[in-house]
Formats: structure tokens, sequence, C-alpha cells
């Protein structure tokens, strides 16, 4: 088999862009599905105009970028908002890391692609992948990281939780699991191990 692509998932705050980062220095080739929906809502881009006609012009910065915690504020609280900015951003990224997975295994066949997607699930990605792998935290900790992080209150934090798909759910679909709560060091070894064993089916 050429190059393998690996959906990288976890919960909010569980320390899935940490294990991101181990893996990168493993030597496999990450793409970030929040990086590259930035890059496709930038001011002026076909999502940038779907999302205004939307959304309405509050949902921009100064500017004219998106303000991503307007936006997020409006599609937590409303499922269908929610599918609906889903529905703009999602082909356009998928369009994306297609265009940066081929180059990645022209330059080397038996390449590790980990595509960190916060959605993966949600979103039916893992049906385009070769392999998933979950990062897990208890709930307390997913909390206190997002108060830290984002300066959330315990209810945001719990709503932000509770929007996505439950961390138990995601582990039952998984075909590796890591616990992101556990010390860095130990944690970097567990990753290690997971993309030699990774490296052997690519």
């Amino acid at each position: 088999m050429a190059m393998i692509l690996v959906g990288l998932t976890g919960g909010v705050a569980t320390g899935k862009s940490t294990v991101a980062g181990m893996f990168q220095r493993c030597g496999a080739i990450v793409i970030d599905a929040d990086a590259l929906a930035r890059k496709v809502v930038a001011p002026g881009k076909p999502a940038w105009r779907d999302i205004v006609t939307v959304f309405g012009g509050e949902v921009l910065n100064p500017n004219r970028s998106i303000n991503r915690r307007a936006l997020g504020a409006i599609v937590f609280r409303n499922k269908a908002k929610r599918q609906r900015l889903e529905r703009i951003i999602h082909p356009r990224v998928a369009q994306e890391q297609r265009r940066l997975t081929r180059a990645a295994a022209k330059k080397d066949p038996h390449v590790v692609v980990i595509y960190d997607v916060p959605l993966l699930f949600e979103a039916g990605i893992d049906t385009r992948v070769d392999k998933t792998i979950v990062v897990t935290a208890d709930r307390e900790t997913q909390i206190a990281r997002l108060k830290k992080r984002n300066g959330f209150s315990r209810a945001e934090a719990l709503r932000r939780i509770r929007s996505q798909m439950s961390l138990m759910k995601k582990v039952s679909r998984a075909d590796y699991v890591l616990d992101g709560t556990t010390t860095k060091p130990l944690l970097s070894k567990l990753a290690a191990k997971t993309f030699h064993q990774l490296r052997l089916l690519a």
C-alpha cells in the first residue's frame, strides 16, 4: 500500500494539537483542517462571500476577516445554522486536503499523512481515511483547559463540549486511542510507537 491517510481527532481541548505536533516530529506530514478552514474563508474567497450572505456583516472583523468567535457564538447554539456553515466550508476544505495529500504522496510514496480534523466522525470524514486516532481527556480537564485557553465560563465550555459527538462514541470507532492527559514524555513515546505502526502499513 502506498502512503497512508490517518484521521486524527478528539474532543475540544483533549490535546489533539499537541499529539499532531508529536507525529510531525516523527516525520508525518500533518494537514490541519482548522488552518485549511481559515484559508478557505479568507476575505473575498467564495466561502467568505457565502458566509457573509448567510450570516450577515456582524460576523466580520473591522479588517473584513471572519470573526470566528462571533460566528461560533451563533452556530454553537443553533444546529441548523451550524450545518449550514459546515455545508459552506467542508467541501472546500476537503478539496484542499486532497490536493495537499496528493502533493505529499508525490514527494514520498510511503508517507504517513495525519489529517488533524475536529469533526472527523461528525462530518463523515472517517470514511475518507485509512485509519483513525482519537485523543481523549476527562471532562474536567477539558473544562479547565477551555477556561484557561479560551477564557470560557464553565457553561460556555460545557456547551462547546456537548456540541460535539461524545468521546465515548469516538473511542468506540477509533483504530488507535491516545490519552491526552498523559505526561508529555510518555505521550510522545506512545505517539512515536503509533507512528511506527502506521509507517509499516504505508
